[in-house]
């Protein structure tokens, strides 16, 4: 399907998911905004390096202003010069442990910063506004797989009561001003080009240094681990398929022109099996430092993907034992092991 927006805002463009979602925008010819803070979460030399990346391969193709997007007046600013017709606004601040540490880092990008991309999407009356939820959002449920139409009203972290405070601004936007959004609910992201504050990359720097590896809840944990690739083709097909503002019901219950989905693997994955694989593709043991349960965590995550799939098409197609000695091959190439 070809876009019907010509040029793309991307935020957090230099970010795991933004710089494979700019990267498969620009691939199919639409041009790129790019923003990102390139704050120091995590190291910045590794989103200069996306960035970079994005740059080599794409030149004018692609236009990147470092700026965060929390601070409205210096985003009108860098935008001013810009058209854009549609936004993919995956910039936030990420992880669940940070957040008890640093919650008003949590406070401005998540929330003053969401706020800030709704207002731009309000006043440009871009054609569509996708934007990152997280499968946090679910907190304590214990019924699996979740699924969209489930309560999410106990958050476990500030990280995920964000994320549904975003929801639930939105839902207003799409109210007040019928701007077409589509939040997107990621479950356990992965693969080349990955954070190193994610598992993935904690467990593979750990196991080829010889180390041992943190594994909480004593490894009672499962997740829905979800290929990069698969993420992508799902962001860009919610992208080009706005909600239609007909007074019917959306996936997740709005009547309004607001869409909520899960975007995950659809197989929730015991975390043990994922350290198993890990194993085969670093060959190595893995040395376990079992732990009990971190503070904001939660022992399962497993995406029902039913209503994406039902309107998009997404289907996922790489399993963890795919996907694992993919990225273990890029992180070796990366940093040289």
């Amino acid at each position: 399907m070809v876009s019907q927006y010509p040029t793309v805002l991307v935020t957090g463009a230099a970010g795991f998911i933004g710089a494979a979602v700019a990267e498969a925008l620009m691939a199919r010819g639409q041009p790129v905004i790019g923003i990102d803070s390139m704050n120091d979460y995590y190291p910045v030399s590794l989103k200069e390096a996306r960035r970079d990346r994005l740059v080599a391969r794409f030149g004018n193709l692609f236009t990147f202003c470092k700026l965060d997007f929390a601070d409205m007046e210096a985003t009108l600013a860098a935008l001013a010069p810009h058209d854009f017709g549609a936004i993919v606004h995956l910039g936030a601040q990420a992880g669940v442990r940070y957040s008890l540490e640093n919650p008003q880092a949590y406070v401005a990008s998540n929330l003053a910063g969401h706020v800030n991309m709704l207002e731009i999407a309000r006043a440009r009356q871009v054609g569509h506004m996708v934007y990152a939820s997280s499968s946090s959002v679910y907190g304590g449920n214990e019924k699996l797989p979740f699924a969209v139409e489930d309560r999410a009203d106990h958050p476990v972290s500030l990280y995920a009561a964000t994320k549904k405070a975003d929801e639930l601004m939105s839902e207003t936007y799409a109210h007040l001003f019928r701007i077409p959004l589509t939040g997107l609910r990621f479950f356990t992201v992965y693969g080349p080009w990955g954070r190193p504050d994610m598992a993935m990359w904690k467990f593979t720097e750990r196991m080829l240094s010889g180390r041992p590896i943190d594994v909480y809840n004593h490894g009672e944990m499962q997740r829905d681990f979800t290929y990069i690739d698969d993420i992508v083709g799902g962001v860009l097909a919610c992208l080009d398929r706005p909600p239609a503002d007909d007074g019917q019901a959306k996936a997740g219950g709005s009547v309004k022109p607001h869409a909520l989905y899960n975007i995950g693997n659809n197989r929730s994955e015991r975390l043990m099996r994922l350290i198993e694989v890990l194993e085969d593709a670093c060959g190595v043991k893995a040395e376990l430092n079992l732990l009990p349960m971190q503070p904001g965590d939660v022992p399962a995550t497993y995406a029902n993907i039913d209503a994406l799939t039902r309107d998009t098409g997404y289907a996922p197609t790489t399993p963890i034992e795919i996907g694992v000695p993919r990225f273990v091959e890029w992180y070796r190439g990366y940093v040289g092991a």
